[in-house]
């Protein structure tokens, strides 16, 4: 599999205003992500899920996101824009990336707009996904402006996703992540315009119109678009198709999203990849950390006191991990396994790690490898999980020792590396070139 790149930012020019926008893959047909409230399409990646679902999509379409004018990376203006300025900035980027007709993919407050580009453009239109979303935003409270002003409370604070995808209320990385994408993505005075904005929106009179096979989907205990409208949604649109399905996230990258990813491909393309490995094979770094002599700490310090010190670990790892944006796949009872999508930073969360279990008088040994993981519900399996965990087993007490694909991709992150030789891992082909770490 070849190294994966974060896609580059461009940007399209509408009117005088300039949009960025975000490309990925190269299939056949071309899907257009048209975002809800607010967006920034290059932090985004930063959301666990965020990227592996549009790789996953791009494995048979590009798919192309944006920044709506106001927002994110595209041009601050000094009004929220309408409905009307909106769709010119899909056309706009359409244009400028050649694309004649696009899948639309809207989402929550990009279904309207979605709706009003498919009815007003509708040669341009080969097919409309909308998930979570609504025709008329007056159904949605009856207290819009006490809506608004609690969004404006929390802005920029994470609290929204515990409502907004509850399967993350719990995931504190999740939080702080969403947090900066909210302040990254639209100051709260921008929010309050575009929110009020968005409460007058009433795109009923015109679903009639929609042309475009439309496929809408929604999950049944989304709270903050109850289903209900989802419903409405498809009935009033000629031939739509609706899909229930399970679980409350609002956001489409959290919760189950295989069976999603199978409904969208399906509708596209005619065929269901039920089979797809490009969503559950990720590259990813792996690093696997182990507590040297542990068995002899346990015993010279009584079980008690050794249970104390290794939640202290865990406890330890946990923060570290987070700290530099990794997922801590679990504890292996004297060490952990982690995964990050950017090795710079694994490996000095391992640098890290290990200086500051040496504080608590644990000496650890870390070992990292680069490469494809499979990922298996909260676990994770393949080859490059196995070259890691061999890595780890050459380390010495107090190193980080990692293979040379890891030099490779960190040079000029300020990394140092002393060659440790040429081994032999076992169960894996060929010679290793291991290199032990440092800032």
């Amino acid at each position: 599999m070849a190294d994966f790149l974060l896609p580059e930012t461009r940007y399209a020019l509408s009117g005088d205003v300039s949009i960025a926008y975000q490309t990925m893959g190269t299939g056949p047909v071309d899907i257009i992500v048209v975002p809800g409230l607010a967006s920034h399409v290059e932090f985004m990646h930063e959301m666990p899920g965020y990227t592996a679902f549009h790789r996953r999509l791009s494995t048979f379409a590009r798919v192309v996101t944006f920044d709506k004018r106001g927002q994110g990376l595209s041009d601050r203006i000094s009004d929220a824009p309408s409905l009307e300025q909106r769709i010119d900035d899909v056309r706009a980027i359409m244009d400028t990336i050649g694309s004649k007709r696009a899948t639309l993919f809207g989402h929550s407050e990009g279904c309207p707009m979605s709706v009003l580009f498919a009815a007003t453009y509708p040669e341009r239109v080969s097919h409309l996904i909308l998930f979570g979303g609504y025709a008329v935003a007056a159904m949605l409270s009856n207290d819009m402006d006490r809506r608004i002003a609690e969004r404006l409370k929390f802005w920029g604070t994470g609290e929204m996703l515990k409502v907004l995808s509850p399967s993350q209320a719990t995931n504190q990385n999740a939080i702080d992540r969403f947090a900066k994408y909210q302040r990254l993505a639209a100051s709260p005075g921008a929010i309050k315009a575009i929110s009020f904005l968005n409460a007058q929106i009433d795109v009923r009179a015109i679903l009639a119109n929609v042309q475009a096979p439309t496929l809408v989907l929604h999950r049944k205990g989304d709270v903050s678009i109850p289903i209900e409208l989802g419903r409405k949604l498809a009935a009033q649109i000629p031939n739509a198709k609706f899909i229930e399905h399970s679980g409350q996230d609002h956001f489409y990258f959290f919760g189950d999203v295989k069976t999603l990813l199978e409904d969208i491909e399906e509708f596209v393309t005619g065929h269901r990849e039920s089979s797809s490995t490009d969503l559950d094979r990720v590259l990813a770094t792996v690093l696997f950390t182990d507590i040297v002599d542990s068995t002899r700490s346990a015993a010279a310090i009584g079980d008690q006191a050794w249970r104390r010190l290794l939640d202290s670990h865990d406890e330890l790892a946990i923060q570290t991990v987070g700290k530099y944006r990794g997922t801590l796949v679990k504890t292996t009872g004297d060490g952990i396994l982690a995964t990050f999508d950017g090795p710079g930073r694994a490996v000095r969360c391992a640098l890290s790690l290990e200086a500051a279990s040496k504080q608590m008088g644990l000496t650890l040994r870390a070992g990292l490898h680069t490469g494809e993981i499979e990922i298996r519900g909260r676990d994770i399996g393949g080859i490059a999980v196995h070259a890691a965990a061999r890595v780890m087993a050459q380390s010495q007490a107090n190193e980080v020792l990692v293979s040379r694909v890891i030099t490779d991709l960190v040079a000029g992150a300020g990394l140092k590396f002393a060659e440790r030789g040429s081994h032999e891992l076992r169960g894996l082909p060929g010679r290793w070139d291991l290199f032990a770490a440092s800032a």
